[in-house]
């Protein structure tokens, strides 16, 4: 039975979908190939939740389905995965701790009201959220929760970041659970990278191609091809089983992952809402800030 030894935490919106890209071809690491399988959040219970088009995108609820995204396991040293679920739902951390108590960890933290608006910008882009103005959004919040909305439209409390990082650290320990800066990863990937690698064992020297990024969120420029890419590139056809037998899976992901970014125009921040998030995240932030021993006070201004 393999198990993986490495999982990519979270927090969703900040970079765990590059990540899990950049690293997936070191030749000493072997990721699922599926990304975000959530099943240590959902293991044995049913994902789907009550939002606009909420369902948990490929999450496996089964240990047999969760074991046989490893079958192609030869001879890396390092098993992974990346679920961005994990770092926010308290259960999670309790099943790792059950059925992977050794593994090593990784989040990357993004200033959290950075991450809100990129969560509500990935579901306008998906066409899922109902209200085109940030501000009624965060409002509806508190009742899309008690509706039992899922997680990736809990825009404010997907960045209370303290309790999610204390979870881990007392559950595994620090030296178990590497947390990395959003600002670092996107500033320095290579640097940020090359310490992962060093964390988990494997060669440093080995270098990822990071010229494109992925799940980038924005309005669609054109709102059919949106729907044609999403048509294409996420869902079973006959196109997308002819690709993968044709063409090599990184030429798939670049050139797809190219088309997605071309068709989306990013909307900034309205400017008032800043201050706002930023007194709601403060007293969260500070003790993060000590928790982690690093300076988080470029989160507030």
């Amino acid at each position: 039975m393999t198990m993986p030894n490495f999982l990519i935490i979270g927090a969703a919106k900040s970079g765990t979908s590059a990540l899990y890209h950049y690293i997936r071809h070191h030749p000493e690491i072997y990721m699922s190939p599926r990304k975000e399988t959530h099943f240590f959040a959902f293991e044995n219970i049913e994902p789907a939740t009550n939002g606009p088009g909420d369902t948990v995108p490929g999450a496996v609820t089964k240990m047999d389905e969760y074991l046989s995204l490893f079958a192609g396991v030869k001879h890396e040293k390092v098993i992974g995965e990346a679920s961005p679920t994990y770092i926010y739902l308290p259960r999670a951390c309790e099943r790792i701790k059950i059925h992977t108590p050794e593994a090593k960890m990784v989040a990357i933290l993004r200033n959290p009201t950075d991450r809100a608006y990129s969560a509500f910008m990935h579901l306008i882009r998906d066409g899922r959220e109902p209200v085109a103005d940030f501000a009624q959004a965060l409002e509806k919040e508190d009742d899309r929760i008690r509706q039992n909305w899922g997680p990736i439209w809990h825009y404010k409390r997907g960045g209370l970041y303290y309790d999610q990082v204390l979870r881990y650290f007392q559950m595994f320990g620090r030296d178990q659970v590497r947390i990395y800066l959003y600002d670092d990863f996107n500033k320095s990937p290579h640097a940020v990278l090359a310490d992962i690698f060093t964390y988990l064992g494997v060669s440093d020297s080995w270098i990822p191609d990071i010229s494109v990024r992925p799940n980038v969120s924005g309005v669609p420029k054109n709102k059919l091809m949106h729907k044609w890419m999403q048509d294409l590139f996420l869902r079973p056809n006959i196109a997308k089983a002819v690709s993968r037998r044709l063409i090599p899976e990184r030429v798939r992901w670049r050139v797809t992952t190219q088309m997605r970014t071309w068709n989306v125009a990013k909307r900034p921040l309205p400017a008032h809402i800043r201050p706002q998030l930023n007194e709601y995240f403060r007293d969260d932030i500070q003790k993060l800030s000590q928790l982690i021993e690093r300076d988080l006070s470029h989160w507030l201004e």
